[in-house]
């Protein structure tokens, strides 16, 4: 369990008890970063849900939707202290950079500063949640609830079939996940999705479509790729989600 409980401290902000580990302990705790995920949804649909319940009840009307959306948006910033949003803000700004010159990709995306790309993204990113929030049925809670889990399996997929960026975070997981983990996940995540909401085995396109936009424009796998790869896939199942009911 000191795998899981490092896999909720590093994705999530909740209070947790400290934990003896090591380099190999965290590099295995990714192997449950889908459970971890749990924590997420569970806080963004209790969020989200609380809000379609309440606001009727206090003259919300129209705008109940609305309000749980924000709600549930607020919820999804907190719990993960916007972790995955920095990723997206670097990975956007290293980018844009190397579209010009590529020998800058490195540079940029290590710069702490945050560039015109990255706001731009950071903020496309939580006003497209923010909508498809709104767009999402009262009874969809239980989908909602698994969107996190399974965007957080996908860091699985893109450790093992693309090359590390660089020496950091990204190539320390590398050596502690297989195969098999992967696969488990998939086939669990695969079972929920039939069983909640089928428009979810969208998943099983966008993390290799992801993982395809790496290869090509930045050249791997990095920290900042698994952030902004986490915060792409949320975003389209929840368009899955609006889409297909």
């Amino acid at each position: 369990m000191k795998q899981l409980v490092l896999a909720l401290q590093f994705l999530t902000r909740l209070p947790l008890p400290a934990v003896r580990a090591d380099a190999d302990d965290f590099a295995r705790s990714m192997r449950w970063f889908p459970a971890a995920g749990l924590a997420v949804g569970g806080s963004v649909a209790l969020a989200w849900w609380l809000a379609r319940s309440v606001a009727p009840s206090m003259g919300g009307g129209s705008g109940d939707g609305w309000i749980a959306a924000l709600c549930g948006l607020g919820a999804w910033v907190a719990v993960t202290g916007a972790l995955h949003l920095d990723g997206l803000g670097d990975v956007a700004d290293g980018a844009g950079a190397a579209h010009k010159d590529p020998a800058r990709l490195s540079a940029v995306m290590a710069d702490p500063h945050v560039g015109s790309f990255a706001v731009v993204a950071i903020g496309m990113q939580l006003l497209a949640k923010l909508v498809l929030l709104h767009a999402l049925a009262p009874g969809q809670v239980w989908a909602l609830l698994l969107v996190a889990p399974l965007a957080r399996a996908a860091p699985l997929a893109w450790t093992l079939a693309l090359p590390p960026l660089h020496e950091g975070l990204g190539s320390r997981f590398r050596s502690a996940v297989t195969w098999w983990h992967l696969a488990l996940w998939s086939v669990i995540g695969a079972v929920a999705a039939l069983l909640v909401a089928p428009a979810l085995l969208a998943v099983f396109l966008a993390v290799p479509a992801w993982g395809w936009w790496l290869r090509r424009r930045i050249g791997g796998i990095s920290g900042d790729g698994h952030g902004a790869g986490i915060e792409v896939v949320e975003t389209l199942l929840l368009l899955a989600l609006a889409v297909v009911r």
